[in-house]
């Protein structure tokens, strides 16, 4: 007879992950106690917001992108201050990968992009882009050599101008496996294989232009920082006036290197670079920079309408007033632009910005106030609304006195 064999041990069933609903409101809730902790309890605050960032990294490793999209979406509809809490918590860790190998340093890679305006008639021609290799290989050693990055980072650069349809392809996750093969690539001695990187660059998409048109493009140059996590080049001073001279002399280098830079860029971006022109935003992590880029766009959109009315009205810039006040859009705001005769009267044209229902209201107001002014219109009013007939209510002149 065959003996009887001891029976296995039953597993003990792994516990259920929490569902995507329940992940999403755990965030948005934590948001939202972070935020409101930082005025009547900091120190709580503190370590709930570690707690955050534990949370968003889990969720990273997991490649739960539908959570922190969606947390980001509730906490819009719940508390403005919350949800950009959230969002530039999600996008800082999602663009920041640490690597721990044993016996050796800890490192840390960022992923960054520097948002571009070209300006060209005619529009660009992809398959210019990137052909001229001594300048794609000093604006590469130019991050070091202008002290943008530390003498023992390494920097590389995408060799691609990225348009925004392909950044918006980006999700959170994906970033983080690109900081991977970027930080393999990096570190090896050899040259390594990028399959995701070479996937990114999905081709552009969107406007075209007549041969004889203006264009105005948005792109994006991408890269990657490699550095030891402890690097004293990167620290930032915990005191507030010595941190606000730190990041007043970063600027200063950034604005020198846009200078020196511009050149090279142009020669990357086009066969004949005196053909256009290049505009630099402010180099910034890889979501906080796309914001910058997807708003100064809209604001220049804004721009050109209103120029637009102007030039239909054959009227210059210093002969109108300007009113701008929030208006309800139901999921988003939108800031209204009246245009008036100078002795008054009803408006006889304007526009609408839309606004994140998450964003800085009085920031956006000052932006567009100051925007206006930019283009010549010196009468510039800000109100809390507008009437039927289009008049403002509660009007005061900007910048108040």
């Amino acid at each position: 007879m065959p003996k009887n064999k001891k029976p296995v041990p039953r597993k003990s069933a792994a516990p259920a992950e929490p569902d995507t609903d329940a992940l999403v409101q755990a965030l948005a809730d934590l948001a939202l106690e972070v935020a409101e902790g930082e005025e009547t309890d900091p120190e709580r605050a503190a370590a709930q917001e570690e707690e955050l960032l534990s949370a968003i990294r889990k969720t990273l490793r997991k490649k739960r992108d539908e959570v922190l999209y969606g947390a980001i979406e509730l906490a819009r509809f719940t508390d403005p201050e919350a949800c950009r809490l959230l969002r530039g918590h999600i996008g800082e860790q999602s663009a920041t990968l640490r690597l721990r190998r044993e016996g050796e340093e800890e490192l840390e890679i960022d992923a960054f992009l520097i948002p571009l305006f070209v300006r060209s008639t005619g529009g660009l021609v992809a398959q210019e882009s990137f052909q001229d290799d001594a300048a794609y290989e000093e604006l590469v050693a130019s991050f070091v050599a202008a002290e943008l990055d530390s003498p023992a980072a390494k920097v590389a650069l995408v060799r691609h101008a990225y348009d925004l349809a392909e950044i918006d392809h980006i999700g959170y996750s994906p970033l983080q496996e690109l900081l991977r093969e970027a930080a393999n690539s990096l570190g090896s001695k050899k040259p390594t294989a990028a399959p995701l990187l070479e996937a990114s660059i999905r081709g552009w998409t969107g406007e075209r232009f007549a041969p004889d048109e203006t264009a105005m493009e948005l792109r994006f140059l991408f890269g990657f920082s490699l550095k030891r996590a402890n690097d004293p080049f990167y620290a930032v001073p915990k005191d507030e006036i010595a941190a606000d001279v730190y990041f007043a002399d970063r600027m200063r280098r950034y604005r020198a290197w846009t200078e020196r830079v511009a050149p090279l860029v142009r020669r990357c971006l086009a066969a004949e670079p005196d053909s256009i022109g290049v505009d630099f935003l402010y180099q910034d992590l890889f979501h906080g920079a796309k914001e910058q880029g997807v708003a100064e766009l809209a604001m220049l959109g804004t721009l050109a309408e209103i120029n637009g009315l102007l030039a239909a009205k054959e009227l210059a810039a210093d002969r109108v007033r300007a009113v701008v006040a929030p208006v309800d859009a139901g999921e988003h705001i939108e800031l209204r632009v009246n245009l008036y005769a100078l002795d008054g009267g009803p408006p006889w044209g304007g526009t609408g910005k839309a606004i994140d229902l998450a964003a800085d209201l009085g920031a956006e107001v000052d932006e567009l106030c100051d925007a206006l002014g930019s283009i010549g219109i010196d009468d510039v009013s800000t109100a809390d609304g507008f009437d039927a007939e289009g008049h403002p209510e509660g009007a005061q002149p900007y910048p108040p006195a």
